[in-house]
C-alpha cells in the first residue's frame, strides 16, 4: 500500500507519550500512539474471571467479531466474546475511517481478476453494507462519498478505467475535478469514526446480555473450551475475529497473510481547509478526512518503507510522519497543528481476497483485509458466523468464487 531504506527511529524513542507538534506551532503537544478518534468515552468492559459457556466464542473485540457476535445473536444462538486489549483497540479503532465499496483494489482490477459477475457481486454487497451500517449509526456513519484523485496522468488515465469498469456494470461514479485534484467521485462511499462506532456496537451487546470481556488474552484454544488469563470459556464453535498479526495467532497462514504497520496523524481544527469528502490520492497510499468540527485526519506513505512498515510493531515512526507532515502542509495545505499521532497493524494476503475459513476443526479465521476492514471486516465476520452454525452466506460464496477464478 516503492521502497527505500530509511531511519525509523520511534517516536516513543524520544517520548513516550507526547512530541511537539512541529511545523504548525512549536508549543502544540501531539499525542502520541492515542488516535484522535479517542474521546474517552467509555465504560471499560469486565475481564473474564472464572467459567462462562456458551455456544461460540469470538475472539477480537473490534468490527469483525463485535459483528459476528451481532449476526449469532440475530440467529438465536448463545455467544461470549473476548479481546486481549479493549474494544477497539486494534485497527478496527484506529483506520482512517473509511466506509468504501469494493475490495482494496480498483474495481476496474477486480473485474479483471476475479472475473465481472464476481467482482459486481462483491462490490453490491459492500455498497448495501455501506448503507445498512449508515442506516444502523447514522451519527456515527456519513455518507459522504469519497473521492479517488490522481497524483499524475498515468493514474488519471487509471481512473478513468475505474470510472468506466463501474457504469458498465450499473454502479454509482462520476468524474470529479475540483480544488483537491481531478479523478473521480464514488457518492455511495462514506466516513465515519471508527472507536465510536465499535463502542455503540459494544453498547447494543451488552444491552442484549451479550457477554463482552476485556483486558482477557487467549492463552490456548483447544476443542471445547478457550482459555484466557483469568478464565474459560467453554463452547463449541471458535471464531477468531482479528485482522493484524492474524498468522501469530495461525502460524499456518504465515505463507499467505503478513501484517503491516499504518501510520496517521490528525490536527487540531482546520478552518483554513474545506474537505467535504473524504479523499485518497496516488493509488490510496494517501488517505485523508475531515471531521465535522474541522479536524483533519491523515494517513500515508507506507510504501516508502515498505522494509520496516512489514512489522508487527505498532508504534509511530519519525520518518512516515515526517512525509504525512509535508504532505499535510504541501498538499492539503492544512496550517492546524498536529495533536496526535499514531500507527496500527493490519493485514494483507497475496491475493487481495481475505481470510474466510475453518482452520482448524470447528476454528474459524476471519481476517486479513487488506486495509478495508471496516466493511469487508464486517461482511466477513458476519459470514463466518453463518458457516459456523450450519447456515449459507452470499458473501463467503462470492469470496470463495473470486478464490477459485485465481487458481484457473
Amino acid at each position: 500500500m516503492r521502497s527505500q531504506r530509511c531511519p525509523c527511529r520511534r517516536f516513543s524513542d524520544k517520548t513516550s507519550a507526547n512530541w511537539l507538534a512541529g511545523a504548525g506551532d512549536r508549543r502544540t503537544i501531539a499525542i502520541v500512539n492515542v488516535p484522535v478518534w479517542d474521546d474517552r468515552d467509555w465504560q471499560p468492559l469486565p475481564r473474564l474471571e472464572g467459567t462462562v459457556r456458551a455456544d461460540v466464542c469470538v475472539v477480537g473485540l473490534g468490527g469483525s467479531g463485535l459483528a459476528a457476535l451481532d449476526e449469532l445473536a440475530a440467529l438465536g444462538v448463545s455467544a461470549v466474546g473476548v479481546d486481549a486489549r479493549s474494544a477497539g483497540a486494534g485497527a478496527a479503532g484506529r483506520n482512517g475511517g473509511f466506509v468504501l465499496a469494493g475490495l482494496a483494489k480498483f474495481f476496474h482490477e477486480t473485474v479483471a481478476q476475479y472475473g465481472r459477475d464476481t467482482a459486481a457481486g462483491i462490490y453490491r454487497l459492500t455498497a448495501e453494507e455501506i448503507q445498512r451500517q449508515a442506516w444502523e449509526l447514522p451519527e456515527i456513519i456519513r455518507v459522504t462519498g469519497s473521492l479517488r484523485l490522481a497524483a499524475d496522468e498515468k493514474e488519471l488515465a487509471d481512473c478513468r478505467k475505474h470510472l468506466a469498469a463501474l457504469r458498465e456494470c450499473g454502479f454509482a461514479a462520476e468524474p470529479y475535478a475540483g480544488p483537491e485534484g481531478e479523478g473521480i467521485l464514488l457518492p455511495t462511499d462514506g466516513v465515519m469514526q471508527p472507536l465510536r462506532r465499535v463502542r455503540a456496537l459494544a453498547r447494543k451487546l451488552r444491552a442484549r446480555q451479550v457477554l463482552l470481556y476485556e483486558n482477557s488474552p487467549v492463552r490456548k484454544m483447544v476443542p471445547g473450551s478457550v482459555v484466557t488469563d483469568g478464565g474459560t470459556v467453554l463452547c463449541g464453535t471458535v471464531i477468531v475475529a482479528v485482522d493484524g498479526k492474524l498468522e501469530a495467532i495461525f502460524p499456518e497462514l504465515r505463507a499467505r497473510v503478513r501484517t503491516a504497520r499504518l501510520q496517521m496523524l490528525a490536527t487540531a481544527p482546520a478552518p483554513e481547509v474545506s474537505l467535504a469528502r473524504p479523499g485518497y490520492w496516488r493509488y490510496g497510499y494517501e488517505y485523508w478526512q475531515q471531521q465535522p468540527d474541522g479536524r483533519v485526519a491523515l494517513g500515508g506513505f507506507r510504501d516508502h518503507a515498505l522494509e520496516t512498515e512489514w512489522t508487527h510493531d505498532a508504534e509511530p515512526t519519525e520518518f512516515i510522519q515526517g512525509l504525512l507532515e509535508g504532505f499535510l502542509r504541501e498538499k492539503l495545505r492544512v496550517r492546524a497543528p498536529v495533536t496526535h499521532r499514531w500507527a496500527a497493524s493490519v493485514a494483507y494476503t497475496e491475493d487481495g481476497l481475505p481470510v474466510l475459513e475453518e482452520l482448524r476443526d470447528k476454528v474459524w479465521a476471519v481476517g486479513a483485509y487488506n486495509g478495508t476492514g471496516n466493511i469487508v471486516g464486517a461482511l466477513s465476520a458476519r459470514a463466518a458466523a453463518r458457516l459456523a452454525c450450519g447456515q449459507t452466506s452470499e458473501w463467503a460464496g462470492l469470496v470463495e468464487k473470486a478464490r477459485a477464478h485465481l487458481a484457473r
